[in-house]
């Protein structure tokens, strides 16, 4: 049996796949910087960059709004503002803490007790949760004097709208 040129060509147009994007290939995610102007940063530095779902947060540190250090010395009250400034921008981004997926915690000149500290914090930041998978780094400087922690995160954003929880008045992992 022989197959007529014009079946063969019709079958192989039909396996190829459309073109959708770029080169070929899919959608390029859509890009969008997180440069919040109620927030201080540190020079040359990006709050977020959020990749389609995924949000990658800088190293956030303890300054308030107009680029002030909030607890000069004081490792437990660095550790709170860095996380507060974490919470800010992921609300931004449009996630929540239970988003988060990776966070990386930098420490100067870390000590074993400060481990705790850095803990305590991160507990009143996630809650009552598996903690995300992460790391604690001890450092030797961090970009600007009397630094002694920042936080960076990657989050997964899964979710468009969340329940309420209403009893706790917090967001449902």
């Amino acid at each position: 049996m022989r197959t007529s040129p014009l079946v063969l060509l019709a079958a192989l147009a039909a396996c190829a796949a459309p073109s959708t994007g770029f080169r070929g290939g899919p959608e390029p995610a859509p890009t969008r910087y997180i440069n919040p102007g109620t927030m201080a940063a540190l020079p040359g530095f990006t709050h977020a960059v959020k990749v389609g779902q995924t949000v990658y947060i800088s190293g956030e540190v303890a300054l308030d709004s107009l680029g002030h250090l909030v607890g000069p010395g004081d490792v437990a009250a660095q550790a709170r503002q860095a996380f507060a400034n974490l919470a800010l921008v992921l609300k931004i981004a449009g996630a929540v803490p239970a988003d988060v997926t990776k966070l990386t915690i930098y420490v100067v000149n870390a000590r074993p007790r400060d481990f705790e500290t850095v803990r305590q914090a991160e507990t009143e930041f996630f809650g009552e949760r598996n903690p995300p998978a992460g790391v604690v780094v001890g450092v030797q400087a961090l970009p600007m004097d009397g630094l002694l922690i920042a936080v960076d995160a990657t989050a997964v954003v899964r979710a468009m709208f969340r329940p309420l929880d209403e009893r706790e008045g917090r967001y449902r992992p």
